[in-house]
């Protein structure tokens, strides 16, 4: 039987009825074919709250992205590959031991893994990611704080590798069509420098969002980067007013939205890659009788929740806790005020958290995250940890690898380890966002207002800031506290944004067909891309 059918019309601009028109003609449907699959498009793939990712095909978005990718010399790298760089061809090893970390050459694209020698250029790769692992003399606890670092990715942040996460999904299936779309990415910001690189490596066009009290460097590197820059109203914090700027630019069908706490290629790349490279790491490093204790990450997309995810199901026993900043806590207050942890945003709880699988929540005052930072990256604070705290050169200069985010992470691994009172044959891990890179105005700010730094203030700061964490602003979550923390997905989300109850409950009662399947289908993405990079035939040109 017939589907039935009924008309729809409405007058719209004559610069927008150009853009339709151009793109209906370019992707040989007629009128009615191209409005009823936009329509589709808009409702189920932005709109429809789906739990797993689309990896449906769009034949002419999709051969418009095989012919750019020929003429811009592209060959996209598997997830396989990010996890395993071993499974990279040799000879595009060969053309990375001769490109810088940061260039824009469609190959860095292969850079997108944890296993990258720490080189700013011509580096490989290794067997155990670079990692940080926190001194007991400088943590003031017995068991061992490790965390990986995200700054030896291109732009310096691991943020790149979820909005890889996004992009490939629609660009191999050409739903994201790179001759007509403009990649949008809201962020509070590396996510948007991560996807404004991406965009450049694939020769699409981009527009980041983040709000206007970043810091001064992320703005500078996304004037050469990005096609676009909107600065939105407030800071980390104020993520509703990013999303208000989404539905704006949602108005032009040239802007597909890529928002980074809704996408699941966001989880799924964190599960399949962060998560085994941070199994890798302890497995590396863990010395007889240790045990992978916990994991701590902070929540701006709650992207690397999903590492835990990975981590939960190889080690059972393993604590997971999310981070907030104590200015805006959302789960442990429900939200409000601003904070300063540049990187992670509060009042709302992302879509792709899984909430279900969390086991504490712990919130760190931004006041401590913004002391340490100038206490690892000052002559004076460096002094300090040499005399008087004994670290060797190679530790103190590898602090400068956390970044505001990253020492909140580590405050929250040192608070776990206080509440669980850990010893030194417990080990918990975390991740470095960035690093101190992208925060050297904040440095000169924290100087400019508490006056030059000394050893006197060093050891303050040490003491106060870090030594002097109690267990207090920390909720070890129930199975109610975990449900009411995932009802607060509702306001913002099924309210707001235009998502489905369903799904939402689906999320809470169906592991196996939403976190599980999202998880999974690393592997049928990897063949689309597969099937991509034959269509284009670089990698047999090679």
């Amino acid at each position: 039987m017939a589907e039935e059918m009924k008309n729809l019309c409405a007058m719209i601009p004559v610069d927008l009825h150009a853009k339709v028109r151009a793109q209906q003609e370019a992707s040989g449907k007629n009128l009615g074919q191209y409005m009823t699959w936009l329509i589709t498009q808009f409702y189920e793939t932005e709109q429809g709250g789906k739990n797993m990712i689309d990896l449906s095909i769009n034949k002419v978005g999709l051969e418009h992205n095989i012919q750019k990718a020929k003429e811009n010399h592209i060959i996209i790298p598997t997830i396989a590959q990010m996890q395993n760089p071993d499974l990279i061809p040799e000879k595009i090893k060969a053309k990375l031991s001769t490109t810088g970390l940061w260039d824009v050459d469609p190959v860095n694209l292969f850079r997108i893994s944890w296993h990258n020698e720490a080189k700013e250029s011509g580096g490989l790769f290794q067997a155990v990611p670079n990692y940080v692992e926190i001194p007991t003399k400088l943590s003031g606890v017995p068991c061992r704080i490790v965390a990986m670092s995200g700054k030896w990715f291109p732009t310096g942040c691991h943020k790149v590798g979820a909005s890889f996460g996004c992009l490939a999904p629609r660009l191999v299936t050409g739903q994201f069509d790179a001759t007509y779309h403009h990649a949008v990415w809201p962020s509070t910001g590396n996510y948007c420098r991560g996807g404004a690189f991406n965009s450049k490596l694939l020769a699409c066009e981009s527009v980041a969002i983040l709000p206007q009290d970043m810091s001064r460097e992320r703005f500078d590197w996304l004037k050469s980067i990005a096609g676009q820059i909107i600065a939105t109203p407030g800071c980390e914090s104020n993520v509703k007013e990013i999303f208000d700027k989404t539905w704006e630019l949602k108005k032009d069908p040239t802007m597909m939205i890529f928002n980074q706490f809704a996408e699941m290629g966001n989880p799924l790349w964190h599960y399949n890659v962060t998560g085994y490279a941070l199994a890798d790491l302890f497995e590396a490093i863990k010395k007889p009788g240790q045990n992978f204790a916990g994991a701590c990450f902070t929540s701006g997309s709650a992207g690397t929740m999903s590492a835990g995810d990975l981590l939960k199901e190889r080690y059972p026993h393993l604590k997971l806790a999310v981070g907030e900043a104590l200015q805006c806590p959302t789960i442990l207050d429900n939200g409000f005020g601003g904070h300063r942890i540049e990187g992670i945003g509060d009042k709302h709880i992302p879509w792709i958290h899984n909430v279900k699988n969390t086991d504490m929540a712990i919130a760190i005052d931004d006041e401590d995250s913004q002391r340490l930072l100038r206490l690892f990256n000052t002559p004076e604070g460096k002094q300090y940890m040499k005399d008087e705290l004994g670290m060797s050169d190679e530790e103190i200069e590898k602090m400068s690898w956390l970044g505001i985010s990253g020492i909140a992470n580590v405050l929250c691994c040192i608070k776990m380890a206080k509440y669980y009172e850990l010893t030194e044959n417990d080990v918990v891990a975390t991740v470095l966002t960035d690093s101190a890179v992208m925060y050297g105005s904040r440095i000169e700010e924290l100087n400019q207002q508490h006056g030059a730094y000394n050893a006197h203030e060093a050891a303050l700061d040490h003491a106060v800031h870090m030594l002097g964490l109690k267990t207090d602003s920390m909720l070890e979550l129930t199975y109610t506290e975990r449900k009411r923390v995932h009802n607060l997905k509702y306001y913002t989300w099924v309210e707001q944004q235009g998502m489905d109850v369903e799904d939402l409950n689906a999320q809470w009662y169906d592991t196996k067909n939403t976190w599980d399947a999202v998880h999974a289908q690393a592997k049928e993405l990897d063949q689309l891309i597969c099937e991509f990079n034959e269509a284009t035939g670089l990698l047999k040109a090679l």
